[in-house]
């Protein structure tokens, strides 16, 4: 068997050291050792494998752990790939052996690479501007779960010590106006105390138009309670406390939407595009913009059904209602997709293609997915040339959907 490549180092990356194994085309060991996570031992093990020709780095893990390893193998001038994990382990059955090791599996990486290019994927060419937007993007979903975390928490103390008042505040938790008068009042017994002018002055700062009615609501729900439920003295020493944090996160939040929408390379070119938070996810996910590659790999026909046929639920003579959603595919993309679909209502070509499926009596999920399809099928004939849609128009950048 020819190869181009004259070493094939398998790379098992740890956190504090990773263990490298190089092979020559014919399966010979050229290195098999521990090796520290440091740029300077990185560089000289791959200045000493050069010398045996055309070098190829295939790691386990790409990211994180993985990130300096790829780093410096690109800035030696070295080709590098990754084997999935899933594949690894299939390959790794093929071995004698059960014993899981850094080494056995250092040495299924190189092995594979050598044997079986195939199973092998790319590495993305490094973009600065691309890991800086994963970086934000995960900093954001941190501080989605946590803003739901503490939305969760609000709204069970206040159902568990005021019912009728979580049913005026928990739809609209997360209001500015809300989360003042919970932060600067607390719980039942201190917005009592606040009474309405202290109430309307904190409602009308931050919410205008609501503020007046916002108030009576509160004022009408505490008046249909006069027990106190045990925890209610704690209870109103928290929530202040939570509502703060959840003020901070939200606002943080918010920072991140700006930093994100103030890169380039997110301004959303769609017709209905979400914006540039949607964007940014959507080239986070997809870095390889070929329109097939792309749809195949992202399995974007799941978010739809083949046309022609209509939908139905499979059943068998052993099984009652056994069906379950498919749980394959990018979640992610998917998702930002699916937001996108929201705002492509924006658009009148859009909106016209929804409103002819809303009259053939499609069901409103069914609507919702119909819309993305038509200009996520002209963003993927565009995405390769990087040239803007015809019709494009900016969204506003207050819109944050994620």
């Amino acid at each position: 068997m020819t190869s181009k490549y004259g070493v094939f180092l398998g790379l098992d990356v740890g956190r504090g050291d990773h263990h490298a194994l190089g092979l020559d085309p014919q399966g010979k060991r050229l290195y098999d050792a521990p090796l520290p996570n440091s740029e300077p031992t990185l560089r000289e093990l791959f200045g000493t494998l050069a010398a045996h020709g055309r070098v190829l780095v295939v790691v386990d893990q790409p990211a994180t752990i993985g990130a300096l390893p790829v780093a410096v193998a690109r800035s030696c001038g070295h080709d590098v790939a990754y084997l999935p994990g899933l594949a690894m382990r299939r390959i790794a059955d093929l071995y004698p052996g059960t014993a899981k090791t850094d080494a056995r599996d250092a040495f299924v990486i190189a092995d594979a690479a050598r044997t079986l290019p195939h199973a092998l994927c790319r590495v993305d060419v490094g973009d600065e501007a691309l890991a800086e937007l994963e970086v934000l993007v995960g900093f954001d979903d941190d501080l989605a779960a946590e803003a739901t975390r503490l939305t969760n928490r609000i709204r069970g103390l206040l159902t568990g010590i005021h019912p009728a008042l979580e049913r005026v505040l928990g739809p609209k938790i997360t209001h500015p106006a809300v989360l003042e008068i919970l932060s600067r009042c607390g719980g039942p017994a201190g917005i009592t105390k606040a009474g309405r002018r202290k109430l309307r002055s904190i409602a009308a700062a931050h919410a205008p138009r609501m503020g007046e009615r916002l108030v009576e609501n509160i004022l009408a729900a505490l008046t249909e309670q006069t027990v106190v439920v045990p925890g209610t003295t704690a209870a109103n020493t928290v929530l202040p406390r939570l509502a703060y944090s959840l003020k901070t996160v939200l606002q943080q939040r918010k920072t991140v939407a700006d930093e994100v929408g103030g890169d380039p390379r997110c301004t959303p070119s769609c017709p209905g595009s979400a914006g540039p938070d949607v964007d940014a996810r959507h080239r986070g996910q997809d870095r390889r913009p070929h329109p097939a590659r792309s749809r195949r790999r992202l399995r974007l026909h799941l978010l739809r059904p083949p046309r022609g046929l209509r939908r139905h639920r499979p059943r068998s003579g052993t099984s009652i209602r056994g069906e379950h959603p498919a749980r394959s595919g990018n979640r992610k993309l998917k998702r930002a997709f699916f937001l996108a679909a929201f705002a492509a209502l924006a658009d009148p070509t859009s909106r016209a293609y929804y409103q002819r499926k809303r009259d053939e009596g499609k069901e409103t999920q069914r609507r919702v997915d119909l819309p993305g399809p038509p200009p996520l099928r002209r963003h993927l004939r565009h995405a390769p040339r990087r040239s803007p849609l015809p019709g494009g128009r900016h969204p506003s950048r207050g819109l944050t959907t994620l």
